[in-house]
């Protein structure tokens, strides 16, 4: 099944789709039906995407909290340089 859909548009868009239409070798409503079906395709696609990105966040949110160090940690600099100073003394101790 179809429909027929009509449009009206500036004589500088009509220029500017005839002169697209051209280039391809279609008719402006073959180009236009081309276009609109090529840009509804790919937007149904980023939908998707959007679905697959949130439901990636909500499983990398769902791993917040789930490891403890047994100590509580921050941001003060001699903490910081103590795990450093612990991890590259194991490095060469062998």
């Amino acid at each position: 099944m179809s429909q027929q859909l009509t449009l009206e548009i500036s004589d500088e868009v009509y220029a500017d789709l005839q002169q697209k239409a051209n280039a391809v070798g279609l008719s402006i409503a073959e180009w236009i039906v081309a276009v609109v079906s090529y840009q509804s395709s790919g937007f149904s696609k980023v939908l998707h995407s959007v679905e697959q990105q949130e439901e990636a966040r909500q499983r990398f949110r769902s791993h917040a909290g789930v490891i403890s160090l047994g100590y509580s940690t921050g941001i003060d600099n001699e903490s910081i340089e103590a795990d450093l100073a612990r991890a590259y003394a194991s490095e060469y101790e062998g």
